[in-house]
């Protein structure tokens, strides 16, 4: 196993949570002193580079923050394999925030979710599809935060950091 680096690494469409959702989060675990990768320096591409596979090993945990273009983006999905792969390796913990959308969409690809992994899905390989579903379903089916159930968004966000913290040092 990898020496770990930071504790948390996030997965997110920048374009749905950047700067709402992402930022107070972040400020949340800051104050925690929980050390996050951030991405803002990494030039994105059709493929993930090295340095972004490393980080995701180098990460005790993986926040994954489904939102409704989260399958609109194959960066996001490719990064969510790496996830994966490093859960199933190395045995990274996992917890996935379904933020505006109900978490049986992405567990079974349907509703306005699905139809943007279908977009994203056109021109690929049925074997990178496969594999695509098949993370979705996995990340999916982990118990995680689904903003629907928060009235209160700060509240659901101090709750996942403490969750964070937690895990970090256990």
């Amino acid at each position: 196993m990898t020496t770990t680096y930071y504790d948390v690494f996030p997965s997110f469409s920048g374009e749905d949570v950047r700067i709402t959702f992402l930022s107070h989060f972040l400020k949340e675990l800051d104050q925690k002193s929980i050390i996050v990768f951030k991405d803002n320096e990494i030039e994105r591409s059709r493929s993930l580079n090295p340095e972004l596979k490393q980080a995701i090993k180098d990460s005790r945990i993986a926040v994954v923050i489904f939102s409704k273009n989260y399958a609109s983006s194959s960066w996001c999905l490719n990064e969510l394999l790496e996830i994966v792969k490093s859960k199933e390796e190395c045995g990274q913990i996992v917890i996935p925030i379904f933020y505006g959308l109900d978490s049986s969409h992405v567990k079974k690809q349907t509703g306005d979710f699905g139809k943007k992994f279908e977009e994203t899905c056109y021109n690929k390989t049925e074997e990178l599809i496969t594999q695509w579903r098949k993370a979705l379903t996995k990340v999916a089916s982990i118990l995680g935060y689904n903003s629907v159930d928060w009235d209160n968004e700060a509240t659901m966000i101090e709750a996942i950091a403490i969750d964070v913290l937690n895990q970090r040092s256990s």
